[in-house]
């Protein structure tokens, strides 16, 4: 396959680079070149027509004014055709002119006998003195025939008289080519000019898109700001504003990094420095004892400084919304927290701490289950450093129709009303806690909780002792079935209103 493309490289290519000014150019030049064609041939039918009609008007005047030499006395034609008269039909220096006059029996009574055969009209379709034009062949040449039938009333059809003027083609074919000449001739100007004209109209009319191509090519590789739509036409209006909506997302996601570098930074250092001093004491320490206290110690700065990378992490994912709100699903938020809570039993019972769990029984909600474990984890975990031994930490679902409630209630330490609103920003921690903590993971769980479309709180428990934190969602429903069909059509049709009405 690599070969294949290396050896075609072109398809890739076509494929790749594609102009929007030739795209458009190419549809509205390919039209142009389709139509042009059939342009020239109703251009060389109409001109036909055109030719045709003071050429025929003139065959007609031919055959009246030979008619109105025919006689017709006791059902016999008599005709009377001065030799100057064919002359004058013989003049033409350009056409070839012919007539004859003949009874509908072959009876020749004037003019050229080789002329093509008239086909009898059927009876009721010969009006008097009414003229017929018709196209016919003569010795190899295209000939137009003018024809009429003279009779009396109640005179045989096999007498009556038809006095016929054919005339060549050659001066309408000539003013029909010079017609299709003066229509053609301009256009191999006009269209060069049109496509002259095309070609500028587009390169104006595609000046925008040149524009908004340099306003991006000049912006510092930092600047995510969003494009002014002040001159964007109306069409490249939504193009900016869905790249406008990716700078943004690139913006939130670059703060999101930056904050976390920053706070990686700030809170990396303590740890460190202290692993590093222990580090150093105990290369120093020859004390058997004193050595497996320093050790100690940095194991215990090693599961601290672990703790706070994880945590740094998970709120770094957490921040990437769009990312989480795409794999939200339909989950029973009841066995999600039994299982987080069958995964904290050990912990607990190694901190003398009864954990309890509570529910009435499935609480489905619309969620991440990844980032909702992540949310009980860091309020069972921030439940039980709060605790003291021998307290209780209890984890319940209360639902109802519209809403499903989480609550993780201790008996701890407890906390003032005025630290409930502090506790969910980053990195702090309540002063007199007396424990060890980064202060993130309630800043985790907000970040949560705001990407289902919620917050969470952290109250006074009222019983006097200890919190209760809290997070709200809102009741996932499943769609409502279509109404059943009615079990015949009539009934759906007398059910139904009218058509119009």
């Amino acid at each position: 396959m690599s070969d294949r493309k290396a050896n075609n490289p072109s398809s890739s290519t076509s494929e790749t680079e594609r102009s929007l000014f030739g795209e458009i150019l190419d549809w509205m030049l390919a039209p142009l070149l389709f139509v042009w064609p059939l342009s020239i041939a109703f251009t060389h039918y109409f001109a036909n027509n055109v030719a045709n009609y003071p050429y025929d008007q003139a065959l007609r005047e031919h055959v009246s004014a030979i008619a109105r030499q025919v006689k017709l006395v006791g059902g016999k034609a008599q005709l009377s055709l001065p030799a100057s008269a064919r002359a004058l039909l013989r003049a033409d220096e350009t056409d070839s002119v012919y007539f004859r006059v003949s009874t509908m029996d072959g009876k020749l009574l004037a003019g050229d006998k080789d002329l093509p055969a008239i086909v009898p009209v059927p009876s009721g379709e010969a009006g008097y003195g009414e003229i017929f034009l018709r196209d016919a062949d003569y010795k190899g040449q295209d000939l137009r025939l003018a024809y009429t039938y003279l009779s009396e009333p109640g005179m045989p059809r096999a007498q009556w008289v038809v006095v016929e003027v054919g005339e060549t083609t050659e001066k309408r074919s000539q003013l029909a080519n010079k017609i299709v000449a003066s229509v053609i001739l301009p256009q191999f100007i006009i269209i060069p000019l049109a496509v002259m004209l095309v070609w500028f109209g587009l390169s104006r009319g595609l000046r925008p898109l040149t524009r908004l191509r340099q306003t991006i090519d000049a912006r510092e590789p930092d600047d995510l700001s969003p494009i002014a739509t002040r001159r964007v036409p109306e069409e490249l209006e939504p193009l900016v504003e869905a790249f406008n909506e990716m700078l943004a997302r690139m913006q939130r996601n670059v703060e999101a990094q930056q904050r976390f570098v920053a706070d990686a930074a700030h809170q990396m250092r303590t740890p460190l420095t202290g692993l590093k001093t222990q580090a150093q004491f105990a290369i120093r320490e020859t004390d058997p004892e004193a050595l497996r206290h320093a050790l100690r110690q940095i194991a215990t700065g090693v599961d601290r400084a672990g703790r706070l990378v994880n945590q740094l992490l998970t709120l770094a994912r957490t921040e990437g919304g769009e990312l989480a709100q795409r794999k939200h699903e339909v989950l029973d938020l009841s066995a999600l927290i039994r299982d987080v809570v069958a995964d904290w039993v050990m912990i607990a019972i190694e901190k003398n701490i009864d954990l309890g769990y509570e529910s009435p029984g499935p609480a489905m909600i619309m969620g991440n289950p990844f980032m909702l474990s992540e949310l009980a984890k860091n309020l069972i975990d921030n439940a039980l450093r709060y605790t003291q031994s021998g307290g209780h930490v209890t984890c319940r679902i209360i639902a109802n129709q519209n809403m499903v409630l989480l609550e993780v209630e201790d008996d701890g330490i407890g906390i003032s009303e005025e630290q409930a609103e502090m506790v969910f920003e980053r990195f702090y921690r309540v002063d007199d806690a007396g424990t060890e903590g980064s202060g993130l993971g309630l800043a985790i769980v907000q970040e949560i909780a705001m990407q289902h479309d919620t917050k969470a709180s952290l109250l006074p428990n009222p019983t006097g002792k200890g919190a209760i934190a809290r997070v709200s969602f809102a009741v996932w429903h499943p769609p409502a079935a279509p109404p059943p069909l009615p079990d015949d059509f009539s009934e759906l049709y007398r059910q139904s209103p009218p058509i119009g009405t």
